[in-house]
């Protein structure tokens, strides 16, 4: 068998010209590596299994290259320069395997020099790579890919990216400052193509004539430099220093007005007004009533708001319904003739209910902001002060008119109806009644007046013995006095009848 054997080694190279590593070998390598197939020490070092990935970077010196700069797809591998080849390429599976096993599916291309973005993301492999090109191969380059979709021409170049985003190809950016002509006004929403006819780019016109020539009303007349009058916001609106040219400045509104609004014959050489009163005379709804300095009320830029500092310049502050009143309200005069009082009284004297009563300032009751409602007295500082109920009773329960001063201060005057003892004990309520509650009432008989209520006397009501008013009859602390009809002594036993009769009862007497 072994003889049989070795004549078949000896013999097969000579009938098909075969190498003994041929006849060894698992199964042909694939077709990149047929020229290396016959020997196998290309790929193999028998001494050493070690070394088959050495041997295979030996061939393959960019990806050698890729695992040192640790760039490139093997380059950023979790194991590179670590792992062995074979464990994602294998050979000897035929002319026809492959030997690349690449998952385009499952593929990162994160890993590679160019990772995907955008619209890229979307795009299948062989839009980018080329059939049976090695994928390194393809160029990381907008222009590599794009150059049919470029319409400029390679004029501006092939950084497409310097313009273009990764999410779509239109809808381009680019600074035209960077450029020798900055877009400003409305030349920002320009489109290229209106200044680029074309979508030439070289050799474009820098000076404003280039492209409005046919926009020039002047007709050339005053030189090609539209700059010095126009500005690229608008074209009608020209710019001209007429403070400069003219010794009047325009600021606000006034920057805004057509030049005919005040130039009005169209001739500039005609001389027209530069005080505020000259132009606005027509304007001023005060009739002059406050002189021809409109400025000192009035800016530029919007004629009906005013500002004018009416507390530094008249010393009355206005504030409250104050700053809200027309000031014709109160100036109904030419200001130079017309002084005005500072006081409350100077201007609301007629509508004053209280006359000339009260000798105090109309603020020391009343507020700026509401006339009728913001009221605020101390009553206490008067000679009634407000005590118990008083304090809740509104003003005009007790004021029957505005002319406060007229109300009375005695109890009585207000509360004569509610006095059930008709004036039988006098006026001076407060002997008896308190402010917090007229039924709340208080009196002391014995103490105020020396004769006790006792007895039967305790039950009595006071009309009972105050028949008369306390003021008119002063009545005597003799039991006579009241019982004289019940005598039935006749007087004979004089006016003491407590000496036999008790307040009890009037009825069986003793004798002492």
């Amino acid at each position: 068998m072994r003889v049989m054997l070795t004549a078949t080694l000896i013999a097969a190279p000579v009938a098909h010209g075969a190498s003994v590593e041929s006849l060894l070998m698992p199964d042909k390598v694939s077709k990149a590596h047929a020229k290396l197939e016959d020997t196998c020490t290309n790929c193999h070092d028998r001494g050493d299994r070690s070394r088959q990935s050495a041997l295979c970077l030996a061939c393959h010196k960019e990806i050698a290259a890729d695992l040192t700069a640790h760039k490139g797809y093997h380059g950023r591998m979790p194991n590179a320069g670590i792992g062995k080849c074979t464990g994602c390429h294998t050979e000897h599976r035929g002319r026809d395997a492959n030997i690349v096993r690449l998952n385009t599916t499952a593929f990162d291309h994160e890993r590679t020099d160019f990772p995907l973005a955008g619209a890229h993301r979307t795009l299948a492999c062989n839009s980018c790579h080329k059939a049976g090109e090695a994928y390194r191969k393809a160029t990381p380059t907008c222009i590599s890919c794009h150059k049919n979709d470029d319409y400029h021409e390679g004029q501006l170049g092939t950084a497409c990216a310097d313009c273009h985003n990764l999410d779509s190809w239109a809808g381009a950016r680019f600074d035209h400052g960077k450029t020798k002509f900055a877009l400003t006004g409305v030349h920002q929403s320009v489109s290229c193509s209106a200044c680029h006819l074309g979508g030439h780019y070289k050799n474009s016109p820098l000076a404003c004539v280039g492209c409005h020539a046919t926009d020039d009303a002047h007709n050339r007349e005053r030189g090609d430099d539209c700059g010095k009058c126009h500005t690229t916001t608008e074209w009608k609106t020209a710019k001209f220093n007429h403070e400069k040219e003219t010794g009047f400045a325009l600021l606000g509104r006034h920057a805004k007005v057509d030049c005919l609004g005040c130039h009005r014959s169209g001739n500039y050489k005609d001389k027209i007004p530069k005080d505020c009163y000259g132009c606005h005379k027509a304007d001023d709804s005060h009739a002059g009533r406050f002189g021809q300095k409109c400025n000192d009320c009035h800016d530029n830029e919007v004629w009906h708001p005013v500002k004018y500092d009416h507390l530094a310049k008249t010393k009355f502050a206005l504030v409250g319904v104050h700053a809200k009143v027309d000031c014709h309200t109160c100036h109904s005069a030419n200001v130079d003739k017309q002084k005005l009082g500072t006081d409350c009284v100077a201007c609301h004297r007629a509508a004053s209910p209280h006359g000339t009563k009260f000798k105090l300032a109309c603020d020391n009751c009343h507020g700026q902001q509401d006339w009728r409602s913001e009221i605020n007295f101390d009553h206490d500082l008067t000679s009634w002060p407000l005590l118990g109920l008083h304090n809740v009773v509104a003003c005009a329960q007790c004021h029957r008119t505005q002319a406060f001063s007229a109300s009375g201060e005695r109890c009585i005057d207000c509360h004569k109806k509610d006095d059930v003892h008709k004036g039988g004990l006098g006026d001076k309520c407060d002997s008896c009644h308190t402010p917090n509650g007229w039924a709340l009432w208080t009196f002391d008989h014995l103490k105020q007046t020396g004769f006790a209520l006792s007895g039967a006397h305790g039950k009595l009501k006071c009309v009972d013995c105050h028949r008369k008013p306390a003021g008119e009859v002063k009545l005597s602390p003799d039991c006579i006095s009241c019982h004289q009809k019940d005598d039935i002594h006749a007087g004979q036993f004089g006016r003491q009848c407590q000496r036999c009769h008790t307040t009890v009862t009037f009825q069986g007497g003793r004798a002492r």
